[in-house]
């Protein structure tokens, strides 16, 4: 946090301005794993109470009788979601669907972030001396990294849950290379434990840097965008004019970006649900 807000000189200060993050303590570097990353929290946080209202009233106002269109369109992104998990998971756990709804939802909300004008927000917190402010939390390759690795570590919870703790470690060490003779057996048991350590390391990496890469390039993409809207009206992005100028050259790209923030949303769920899947079957 900063009492002077410095304005950018040119695009390439502008982009790695909005690149920062604001960060719990500005003297440590932004890779120094004992720095918190404010803004990403704390938007992604809000954005998790969004998520809980909205549904939380569609419940308290759902009707069999007459149901409202926003009834019926929080009823179709929930069949959509509990289609999926009947068909891709077979166990018995009830927390599954309720997962991939939260993971579906929350993504949305956090990737549609990129839709504000980009200097919309943090003009605001610049009025309160915050200097820095990246709104887009799944651009965020720690915020990728925490749901990836709750994703992840949950999978191994229901894995334990369904075989036991016993089965689960036992499969653990004796899958994907399976040996009849008891000599074999333990002579695979280190090879087949580092396989399951990089078959675990890759599915939290796999979810975290396909969201996070797609969304940092779309945030780049806006950032672009939000340069060339300037340069139509020739002014500072601080201005009136600036500011409409992103506006217009921004909704173009936005309507395509659409798509992109609702698959990449539907991709995590989808893999949460075949991670949760694969934990719970037989190997």
């Amino acid at each position: 946090m900063s009492a002077e807000h410095h304005a950018p000189a040119n695009a390439t200060e502008y982009i790695s301005h909005h690149l920062m993050n604001l960060r719990a303590n500005p003297a440590l570097e932004a890779t120094d794993p004992n720095n918190i990353h404010l803004d990403t929290f704390w938007i992604s946080l809000i954005l998790g109470f969004v998520f809980l209202a909205v549904f939380g009233l569609a419940a308290r106002r759902a009707s069999v009788d007459k149901p409202s269109k926003f009834q019926l369109f929080i009823e179709l992104i929930i069949e959509l979601v509990d289609s999926n998990v009947k068909d891709i998971f077979h166990g018995k756990s009830k927390l599954v669907a309720p997962l991939a709804l939260t993971v579906f939802v929350w993504v949305v909300l956090m990737n549609a972030m990129d839709f504000l004008p980009v200097d919309l927000l943090p003009k605001v917190v610049a009025l309160f001396g915050i200097e820095y402010l990246k709104v887009v939390p799944t651009a965020d390759i720690n915020q990728g990294l925490a749901m990836s690795l709750s994703v992840v570590l949950l999978s191994v919870l229901l894995g334990i849950q369904a075989k036991g703790l016993v089965g689960f470690v036992v499969e653990f060490f004796t899958a994907p290379f399976h040996a009849e003779g008891a000599v074999m057996k333990i002579i695979l048991i280190p090879i087949n434990g580092a396989m399951q350590l990089i078959e675990y390391g890759s599915r939290g990496l796999s979810l975290a840097l396909r969201l996070v890469g797609n969304m940092f390039a779309g945030e780049l993409v806006f950032m672009l965008i939000a340069l060339l809207g300037m340069g139509w009206t020739g002014v500072n992005p601080g201005s009136i004019l600036g500011a409409l100028g992103q506006l217009v050259a921004g909704s173009a790209w936005a309507i395509f970006h659409i798509l992109i923030v609702i698959l990449q949303a539907y991709i995590f769920m989808m893999l949460t649900i075949v991670y949760c899947g694969l934990a719970v079957e037989e190997h």
